[in-house]
């Protein structure tokens, strides 16, 4: 499978009609959601086999939440980064081990410091207060079992997408690799410290602003190194590859970012400690698609329009941020297979009772009616984990396939009921 290829539009018909063959997908169903677990896994491997093997691919659970899918990606070797405690949780549910679990919050309390020093997990401490935080922690609590690093903005300049960069110098997160002076009395003063971390954001972030970054953490162990003769133990590169999106476009796969990585950073291909990576949408934004039901077909301003099931509330970013965030889009007819005709265009609109609820203002599509099927491509990743309650419309199921051809589908969560939706509000 090359990295960029999106799911064949054949593989998502057969698994649509499994589903129903199955009883997975009910007649009624409106919207339902599908994750590849298979190409998932697939994704993991390619990760593991061009790395060097002591690297921690800890998968950014904020991408995509979902329990059973974090267990298929913990049981393939992949880590799980945290981004708050409750991720920690998940992950733990998801059978992930301490030692491959990184805890990211910039925000962590006194008490999440003391959670997670007694768990055993990793720490990515944000900035220096917190250094402090967690050394009256560890004097509290003897023998802790993970490590400690520390976020250092490197300040390699913001992508193309200003709202997901987080190395420029505007960024909230982490203590500037500028200070370089404070950064060599941290490590000196607290011997625990023993990681850097660093990340420039993801879907915008070009591959010469992760290779720099990396570039800077490394200069930066050497600094330390000799100032401490202390070594450190890991370095975390983030994430930050981006997905797809545009057919148009060309991304670099993980094979791009090693080879510039070698090219630039040659030593991490020595390094004797442990190397992290936080990949999150890379992994997991084409491993998965939506399905939603063509509920009217309607004509506005002399433009053709599709209401769907699925909008805002799901496609947070697609619908308030267009140009920076495109999907593909397919027709499938009643039975579930792919619609043939010539392509038009049509607006495809969201349930959300407000007047920008567009999934896409115009998409070139076969001739739609009503009770077909529109599928959306590339959803796996920081769609459902933005799921938004206005209008409190239900979380659709959610599909986990492996082999479509062997029957092999599962469901990874079940529609939101009605008393589920009044308990979260009661």
């Amino acid at each position: 499978m090359d990295w960029n290829t999106p799911i064949d539009l054949n593989r998502i018909s057969h698994a649509w009609r499994q589903g129903r063959a199955l009883g997975l997908v009910r007649e009624d169903a409106t919207a339902v959601l599908f994750h590849d677990l298979l190409r998932m896994g697939a994704r993991v491997a390619e990760l593991q086999a061009v790395f060097p093997p002591r690297t921690v691919h800890a998968l950014a659970i904020k991408a995509n939440p979902l329990v059973q899918v974090l267990r298929c990606a913990v049981g393939a070797g992949a880590g799980l980064e945290a981004a708050s405690l409750e991720e920690v949780w998940l992950a733990q549910a998801a059978g992930c081990p301490p030692s491959r679990i990184i805890f990211d919050s910039p925000a962590k309390s006194t008490q999440e410091i003391h959670r997670a020093i007694e768990l055993g997990v990793w720490i990515n401490a944000d900035n220096t207060d917190e250094l402090a935080r967690i050394e009256q922690a560890l004097t509290l609590r003897r023998g802790y079992r993970g490590r400690i690093g520390l976020r250092v903005n490197p300040l390699v300049g913001e992508g193309k997408i200003a709202m997901t960069s987080v190395g420029g110098h505007q960024s909230k997160f982490g203590v500037p690799v500028s200070d370089a002076a404070a950064l060599l009395d941290l490590y000196r003063r607290y011997h625990w410290l023993t990681g850097i971390h660093v990340h420039v954001g993801s879907q915008g972030a070009p591959l010469q602003q992760l290779v720099a970054a990396a570039r800077v953490a490394f200069d930066l162990r050497a600094s330390i190194e000799n100032v401490t003769g202390r070594a450190i133990e890991f370095i975390d590169l983030g994430g930050g590859l981006p997905a797809r999106y545009d057919i148009d476009a060309d991304p670099p796969t993980p094979r791009d970012y090693v080879a510039a990585l070698r090219a630039a950073v040659p030593e991490l291909f020595d390094f004797q400690g442990v190397l992290l990576t936080e990949f999150g949408r890379a992994v997991q934004a084409s491993c998965g698609w939506a399905v939603s039901r063509v509920e009217y077909v309607k004509t506005v301003a002399n433009q053709c329009c599709a209401v769907l099931h699925l909008g805002a509330d799901f496609l947070m970013r697609p619908v308030y941020r267009p140009a920076e965030w495109r999907h593909r889009f397919y027709v499938l007819d009643q039975a579930g297979r792919p619609k043939a005709g010539d392509a038009r265009p049509v607006q495809l609109l969201g349930p959300l009772c407000f007047a920008g609820d567009i999934v896409a203002p115009s998409v070139l599509l076969p001739p739609i009616e009503t009770d077909d099927l529109v599928v959306i491509g590339d959803t796996g990743a920081y769609t459902l984990s933005l799921w938004s309650r206005h209008c409190n419309r239900a979380i659709p199921m959610v599909i986990g396939v492996r082999d479509t051809a062997a029957e092999r589908l599962e469901p990874l969560k079940a529609r939101e009921t009605a008393a589920e939706i009044v308990a979260l509000w009661s």
